[in-house]
């Protein structure tokens, strides 16, 4: 089975709702970052403003029940189905559960915890 991946252009950074305002003042005010927040309807995240970051995008994704922020990576791949197919061979389940997203893509995890996105591109 040949699968390819590659780094996506998004990054997530998923934020307790208590530290939400002073992490965008800090992207905003203090690094003076282009930040505009982006309307969201999930069920999980409250608020999202995107960060343009060089070539990559950081959303800033306020949730209400999370303690402390956790960093979450886009992966692309050709084929979401192969690759998934591919990733539970080598020991490596999709927790969809962890967040909505759309139809033909998946949540998976690295060892340490890390999330990534599964996306086609």
């Amino acid at each position: 089975m040949s699968v390819a991946f590659k780094g996506g252009v998004n990054i997530a950074i998923k934020i307790p709702k208590s530290k939400y305002e002073a992490t965008l003042l800090f992207y905003r005010d203090v690094l003076k970052l282009e930040v505009a927040e982006k309307p969201i309807d999930n069920p999980t995240v409250s608020r999202t403003h995107e960060v343009k970051f060089g070539n990559n995008i950081v959303w800033l994704d306020c949730v209400d029940n999370y303690s402390h922020s956790e960093v979450w990576l886009e992966l692309k791949t050709d084929e979401v189905e192969t690759a998934t197919d591919y990733l539970r061979l080598n020991g490596t389940n999709t927790c969809d559960e962890l967040e909505q997203i759309p139809e033909g893509m998946h949540w998976i995890t690295d060892p340490a915890g890390t999330v990534f996105i599964l996306n086609k591109g």
